[in-house]
């Protein structure tokens, strides 16, 4: 009984040490003019705001925490009352701020990660564009506008600030915390980007849960971001049917992981990605009009008479504008050959984030993206390693 019980001691200080160990963030600073006031780690999670820690200031405004690294990028905020600061985290950061109490959150100083320099802009932005709406809605209680005027005014300023941040900040780097950020922004308590009613809007969710769902895809932001693109794309689809109109791009999402893509084959049978489930899937990206194309199809003919015996399927996506020629391009190819109708400008390039060609990823035999490759000679070991 003695025996087990050191044991047992001798567990728990193992246990604890192991808890003391586990991998850190680091977030401190200044924050000038706020002596006696209380600041506020927080987390901000997908289902609200979780306390992680707090201190009382002194005169000098520093603090200092530490907390437990996320697996996956995460967000956080500093509050000092109703006013906060966010940033995100990757791993074992060390992020610091300076401010002065006065203008916190307005003005303040970040060191640490590009993310979060990102982070900062994207508030800044937001901030000036609530003062652009909050200025029009002012005029026209005053009665110095027409509502019909002020609705416009209100419509085109945020669609001119959303066009901006797709372009600048989500379609540009949606594997980067900003991106995700930026997906969530509001104005007047409402989301900006619409990820359950807007097909354009979905796009977005969809680049960056794809992105996200590469890098970490057991991460809840990964799957909470792919159950919203599932649940946006079947409401767009309803409504398209209900309507009588035709969507713009058979594209749909399944809940197994990866967004679907349904395009023709040379004779003219819709062929679903989903539908290779089972299959470790190289999903090629390609024109076969470009100059490469002869060369890369033959390092894939190479890869696939290796490896198809053991599971390889190719489902390779022709983004050429002359149908005709894809036609008779992949003719005598012996993988999955599919055509979007709208060559780059298809809703399948923004969402899987397509900037050059040709762009390969890797799926796992459960539907699972597992990896994007650019380079052509990385294929076989990636390959191998799902096989």
């Amino acid at each position: 009984m003695k025996n087990i019980m050191y044991y047992a001691a001798g567990l728990l200080l193992f246990v604890a040490a192991s808890c003391n160990h586990a991998p850190k963030f680091t977030i401190e600073g200044n924050i000038s003019g706020a002596k006696g006031k209380t600041i506020y780690l927080e987390q901000s999670g997908i289902h609200g705001i979780v306390a992680l820690d707090s201190a009382r200031l002194k005169d000098a405004g520093k603090f200092h925490f530490q907390s437990k690294a996320p697996e996956a990028p995460d967000f956080y905020r500093i509050r000092i009352e109703n006013k906060a600061i966010n940033f995100s985290i990757d791993s074992t950061e060390s992020i610091r701020i300076t401010a002065d109490y006065k203008e916190f959150p307005i003005n303040y100083q970040i060191e640490g990660s590009e993310n979060n320099l990102k982070i900062k802009e994207l508030a800044f932005l937001q901030i000036q564009l609530q003062n652009q709406v909050d200025a029009i809605t002012s005029a026209l209680k005053k009665g110095e506008t027409a509502r019909q005027t002020a609705e416009d005014s209100i419509r085109t300023a945020i669609q001119a600030y959303k066009d901006k941040i797709k372009r600048e900040y989500i379609y540009k780097a949606p594997n980067k915390a900003y991106a995700y950020y930026a997906l969530f922004q509001e104005i007047n308590g409402y989301l900006l980007f619409d990820p359950f009613y807007n097909r354009e809007d979905i796009k977005c969710f969809a680049a960056v849960a794809t992105s996200f769902n590469n890098l970490y895809p057991h991460a809840i932001r990964s799957k909470n971001l792919y159950n919203m693109v599932i649940k946006g794309m079947q409401n767009t689809h309803t409504a398209t049917q209900a309507t009588g109109t035709q969507a713009a791009e058979p594209i749909a999402v399944t809940e197994t992981g990866i967004i679907d893509i349904n395009l023709r084959d040379p004779e003219g049978n819709e062929r679903k990605l989903s539908e290779l489930k089972g299959k470790v899937v190289l999903l090629d990206f390609t024109a076969y009009q470009t100059a490469m194309s002869v060369s890369h199809n033959f390092t894939l003919r190479e890869l696939y008479d290796k490896y198809a015996a053991q599971g390889l399927e190719i489902y390779q996506v022709s983004l050429d504008a002359d149908e005709h020629f894809w036609r008779t391009a992949a003719d005598n190819l012996p993988w999955t050959c599919v055509h979007a109708p709208d060559g780059i400008y298809s809703d399948i390039v923004s969402v899987y984030n397509i900037q050059a060609l040709p762009t390969c990823f890797l799926i796992n035999r459960n539907n699972e993206l597992s990896a994007r490759e650019d380079k052509t000679e990385n294929l076989e070991k990636a390959i191998k390693e799902l096989l």
